[in-house]
């Protein structure tokens, strides 16, 4: 078989999983099924069939997000082409394939959302080498999932009737109940999962056919793309100006060599928390449970808790718990969740972005408690990580050590801190906190001053690419 190149694609926002899920933590980052979280997940999945490092497109923010998720497993080291803005998936799969082509290659190219769930794996691994000869021989294939009841939240493909890959007649949108329905009994209606499996040029060939456009600027921001080590930079210029479209308007609904093939994966988008709840293990009241929760006389529901919640006399619901904000929700309601995000948004509010812990490259801080002139934050460092090099012009700051080695540097002074030692950072110094051990760093943070915005720091270097 040609060599065989996972596309993971890790652009996605997540909202309809808020409160859990954030656009600056979405949910493919969540270990929202097991232990791994989505995109390990599905590195797992694929990993037996890959012939190479998977090439991983995401958002520029979750750059060191999504590295740090697939070293913690063990997988190679991947390419991770960053996204400036969003344009949806046709630009995406376009930047991956110029990518597996500049290796001087034409793999097949294996593209799979990163928070999808499938329960079996090797029936996925099975229908990907059943196909992979048809892809070869130049097909575009998609994979449909076989429905099961007549859902109105997918997309649907409408193929020949037969066994095995069919050609594709048509893609339609998401239909109303009983439109869904005549699908179902109509028998060669699939879901549409948004894999797919292509060689890198066939790809490329189709998309100049019908969208030159989109071609034309994401080879325009490959070609002048900003490599840092395994991060693929696309120009920010060239990539605003394509199009933004997906591969299925883009592609698929328009070329002749459109195939499907229908698979029984249990296969799950994870699209909301009732869609959670189907693919969850659930007790015999048919609840699903994730943290401390207490459930009396409830039926359905589904909750998730990071301190305990309890549960009573209540049926089919859904509660989410985090530190900052809590989700109540009719299951047969929670797509409107997007709504309550849409309203974050427009006022502004941190809880749209954010975690009440945010996660930096080096490590992460919880902001415990704040007032008007202060604010105290728990900080976490890895071994070997660092901060930039920094100074704030309206804040002061207290360290105290909890666990680890702190090496702290003050303007001309450079020292090291240990468990139960403190050390004061004066308005305008500049400084920097590394962990020159083995184990986490831990400390607390009191800030002190007239404005303690996260936008009150001046680098002045940084081994993340992030001075001023």
């Amino acid at each position: 078989m040609t060599l065989l190149q996972p596309v993971l694609l890790s652009g996605g926002s997540g909202t309809r999983l808020w409160p859990l899920s954030r656009e600056a933590y979405p949910k493919q980052f969540l270990p929202l099924v097991g232990d791994d979280t989505m995109v390990q997940a599905t590195w797992r999945r694929v990993a037996p069939l890959a012939s190479a490092a998977p090439i991983i497109v995401a958002n520029e923010e979750h750059r060191f997000l999504v590295a740090e998720q697939l070293r913690q497993i063990g997988a190679p080291v991947p390419a991770i082409i960053l996204e400036p803005v969003g344009r949806n998936t046709a630009p995406a799969i376009a930047a991956a394939a110029l990518q597996a082509l500049a290796g001087g290659q034409d793999p097949l190219l294996l593209v799979l959302p990163s928070d999808h769930v499938v329960r079996d794996p090797d029936a996925f691994r099975n229908a990907v080498a059943e196909v992979a000869a048809v892809a070869e021989a130049g097909a575009l294939v998609t994979f449909g999932i076989l429905p099961d009841a007549p859902e109105t939240g997918f997309g649907y493909i409408q193929s020949e009737q037969g066994t095995g890959p069919q050609k594709v007649l048509r893609f339609v949108e998401k239909p109303d109940q009983a439109t869904a329905q005549s699908y179902l009994a109509a028998g060669n209606y699939y879901w549409n999962s948004g894999m797919f499996l292509f060689r890198a040029s066939r790809y490329l060939e189709e998309l100049r056919k019908y969208r030159p456009d989109i071609v034309d600027a994401v080879t325009r921001a490959f070609d002048s793309a900003q490599r840092d080590g395994d991060f693929i930079r696309l120009d920010k210029e060239a990539f605003t100006a394509s199009p933004a479209d997906s591969i299925d308007y883009a592609v698929m609904e328009k070329t002749a060599d459109a195939m499907v093939l229908p698979v029984d994966i249990g296969w799950n988008d994870v699209g909301s928390w009732s869609a959670l709840w189907d693919v969850a293990e659930h007790d015999a009241d048919g609840n699903s449970h994730h943290g401390d929760v207490i459930a009396v006389d409830t039926r359905n529901s589904y909750a998730y808790a990071q301190r305990l919640v309890a549960l009573v006399g209540v049926d089919d619901i859904v509660v989410v718990e985090t530190d900052d904000a809590v989700l109540v929700a009719r299951k047969d309601k929670v797509q409107e969740v997007k709504q309550v995000v849409a309203r974050l948004k427009e006022q502004q509010r941190s809880q749209a972005v954010l975690h009440r812990e945010v996660h930096r490259p080096w490590g992460s801080y919880d902001s415990v408690d704040m007032g008007t002139r202060h604010q105290v934050k728990r900080i976490k460092v890895k071994p070997g990580a660092q901060l930039s090099l920094q100074s704030h012009k309206h804040r002061a700051e207290h360290w105290i050590i909890v666990k680890g080695i702190a090496r702290v540097t003050r303007d001309n002074d450079v020292f090291e801190l240990f468990e139960n030692q403190s050390t004061y950072i004066p308005i305008g110094a500049k400084h920097r906190l590394e962990n020159p051990g083995t184990e986490w760093l831990e400390l607390v943070e009191v800030q002190s001053g007239a404005y303690l915005g996260e936008d009150d720091i001046v680098r002045y270097s940084d081994i993340y690419g992030r001075s001023n």
